[in-house]
């Protein structure tokens, strides 16, 4: 018997192993196990091919490095005798600073060995000293703020300019122009936001706990317990038990005393840090040269798209509470605010007319890159080369290293994978920035380096790394980003790739998703890893058309989270005694479902800290990469003149014109709230079209 187990062993791996054959060089890589290889003749490179990082002591040596430069360049900047202009001055100072802090905050949450990440966080404390002795100097700060109001000692352009109020507004922030007096508060009242915000956050997440007692017999079992207490850590919105939904909306939404206190303090420092500044509110100051510029625009995008999205939403509701009237066995039932994730979730599931599991033979990693090289040559002519490492250039054996190399101009950056779960890894699918791009003095360009981070599974030897549907729109979404980094030719790398406006930058890679849900795209690469087979014409447009099931509820749900996150940074006279009394306002105003009484949601809502008066962000970006879709990739998306001219007329600017204005000069249209909110009902209707067309069902 064991001879015949060790050949059937072989076989299988042989089999698997002619079976992908067929696939490019590059996906072959991503389908393989990696391996750390062992090096007996080359010297350690170093982390990145720095010399300085063949061990952690380097971290320590850029620190010191990084002091000396930076000293230096202050000198130069305050300089009566200055030769530079004053922005590549700062923007060096930034480019030195950043190349340090944005490496060791890499390798601070991504290293595996303590002494890596220690030396990489004592790193980061010192370049945090650094910048707050900036913060500080009176003299560099009234050196650039000259410049900016009154012009340079020598030629300068329109970019110079541009780039030049942003970095002065980036030294306002600290408070630098005010009184000493003013100034001091300033420091006192960013002190106290940041710890108030770590309270939240804390406390966001922090279970609720009931007596047993108080919790119905039926569905106790559906949470864990302490002694005779309920923990209810969850909304537990994939339950089929509709009390358990019910129960669990309840109990983990009941208002918390405490972090009640925590968001009023929050909400209160964060306006008196805005007036001190010199703004209206703090959203007026968050929005500061931001893609929509004023709170007022943002008001008007969300209320154009209220009134359009109401009866959209009212329709999805009504097919979601016949859901639940179906599945409860009780016509009089009522649809809730607990129901909506799961009835989304089911609707999904049956329109796929298939399970979840049955999608993933056909996305294996491997394949999913080749999709995405496919892409990149059709729109831009480049290419993703998988490229061996020296020893030493990377922190753990299962990273891979990709050449963005174009047709004609050669090599353009680089792209770390680090693509696989490991103990201590972040949980989160996300994007580095090692090094930004930026125009050097001898005319060279600075090759940007980046690190895309997924939490995947291991290839193993039966068969490669295989990916759900929703894991491969991530990784279009994360590759995005990268791309913007790669394609960015800044002049500065304070501006490059991702560097710009909070609520342009998603902009790039929420496009990616569109191209991600494309059949026609999806097509090219949704292969089966062992046959090489095609997913079925009919699968695949069932996937493509359920990733829009239920559009305009879910939209307008992100309508109302911004409208609240805006009137939380308004005006405080515009806004109830308590944050949920607000909360209950602003859901009758812009949600169809009524708010449930003794609850409170927004305290669990922890993106009130890390993106204070910026949630709409994320909406004003799927809205303009929904525009710039339909405009030029719709009809074709592999249509090279339409990647050409975006790469040219947007990627590669990066943050270095404004975004509004480079956005009006790509569509050709200004970016009015109403025209943005109609290019997000045009999609959604569209959508729904071929859903019910799909679904067969009518309007």
């Amino acid at each position: 018997m064991t001879l015949l187990k060790k050949p059937t062993g072989v076989l299988l791996k042989h089999c698997w192993r002619k079976s992908v054959t067929t696939w490019t060089p590059l996906a072959t890589a991503f389908n393989s196990p990696p391996y750390k290889k062992i090096n007996f003749t080359r010297n350690e490179a170093g982390l990145f091919c720095m010399p300085e990082l063949k061990n952690h002591e380097g971290f320590y040596l850029l620190k010191d490095n990084v002091t000396n430069h930076t000293e230096e360049l202050i000198q130069e900047a305050i300089s009566p005798n200055r030769k530079r202009k004053m922005v590549q001055i700062f923007d060096e100072l930034s480019d030195s600073l950043c190349k340090v802090a944005d490496l060791s905050e890499f390798i601070r949450v991504a290293h595996p060995q303590s002494k890596y990440a220690q030396a990489a966080e004592d790193a980061c404390i010192s370049i945090s000293g650094i910048v707050e002795h900036l913060n500080t100097h009176k003299t560099l700060f009234m050196a650039l703020s000259n410049v900016a109001h009154n012009g340079d000692i020598v030629p300068t352009t329109d970019v110079d300019k541009h780039v030049s109020k942003l970095f002065l507004f980036d030294f306002e922030q600290s408070g630098i122009h005010l009184k000493e007096e003013e100034r001091e508060k300033v420091v006192r009242l960013n002190d106290h936001i940041l710890q108030l915000g770590q309270k939240f956050m804390h406390g966001a997440v922090v279970p609720t706990s009931f007596p047993r007692s108080q919790v119905p017999e039926s569905i106790r079992n559906y949470f864990p317990s302490e002694g005779d207490q309920i923990l209810v850590s969850g909304l537990y919105t994939n339950s089929n038990n509709g009390m358990a939904r019910e129960a669990a909306y309840k109990l983990y939404l009941y208002p918390s005393e405490r972090q009640e206190e925590l968001l009023t303090d929050l909400l209160k420092c964060r306006h008196a840090l805005g007036k001190i500044c010199g703004f209206q509110t703090y959203a007026h100051r968050a929005l500061n040269s931001s893609t929509v510029e004023s709170p007022e625009m943002v008001k008007e995008f969300i209320d154009e798209l209220t009134r359009e999205l109401r009866p959209r939403a009212d329709a999805d509701f009504r097919i979601m509470e016949e859901m639940k009237r179906k599945e409860s066995g009780n016509k009089n039932a009522t649809l809730a605010a607990w129901d909506t994730p799961y009835f989304t979730s089911l609707m999904k599931r049956n329109a796929l007319n298939a399970n979840a599991n049955e999608f993933l033979p056909y996305f294996s990693l491997g394949g999913c890159m080749q999709g995405l090289d496919n892409l990149m040559r059709s729109l831009y002519g480049i290419s993703l080369q998988n490229t061996e490492m020296e020893p030493g250039e990377s922190w753990h054996n299962d990273i891979y290293k990709l050449s963005v190399v174009h047709e004609k101009e050669g090599l353009l950056g680089y792209i770390y994978c680090d693509f696989f779960e490991r103990n201590g890894k972040p949980n989160q699918d996300c994007h580095f920035t090692i090094q930004g791009g930026k125009r050097l003095s001898d005319g060279s360009y600075q090759l940007p380096i980046v690190v895309v981070m997924l939490n995947l599974s291991q290839p193993r030897w039966t068969g490669p790394t295989l990916l759900t549907p929703s894991r491969v729109d991530n990784l279009f979404h994360e590759m995005g980003h990268a791309m913007h980094s790669m394609l960015a030719r800044t002049e500065y790398q304070h501006v490059t790739g991702t560097r710009c406006s909070t609520d342009f930058a998603e902009v790039p890679s929420v496009l990616m998703e569109y191209f991600a849900s494309d059949p026609r795209v999806v097509r090219t690469f949704a292969k089966h890893f062992q046959t090489h087979k095609p997913m079925s014409e009919d699968m695949l447009q069932r996937l493509c058309a359920s990733k829009n099931l239920f559009s305009a509820s879910e939209t307008q749900l992100q309508v109302f989270y911004s409208a609240l996150d805006q009137i939380y940074h308004g005006d405080p006279s515009k806004q109830g005694a308590t944050t949920t009394e607000t909360l209950k306002n602003v859901q009758s105003d812009y949600y169809s479902l009524p708010y449930v009484e003794n609850t409170a949601w927004q305290l669990r809502f922890s993106h009130l800290v890390g993106y204070g008066a910026k949630y709409y962000s994320y909406l004003i970006s799927k809205t303009i990469a929904s525009w710039i879709w339909q405009t030029y990739f719709e009809e074709n998306p592999f249509n090279r003149e339409s990647g050409e001219k975006y790469r040219q007329e947007v990627l590669a600017h990066g943050g270095g014109v404004p975004s509004r204005q480079l956005v009006a000069n790509f569509l050709k249209r200004d970016l009015t709230p109403q025209n943005l909110a109609q290019s997000l009902i045009t999609e959604i209707d569209i959508n729904n079209d071929k859903i019910k067309h799909m679904l067969k069902v009518d309007a």
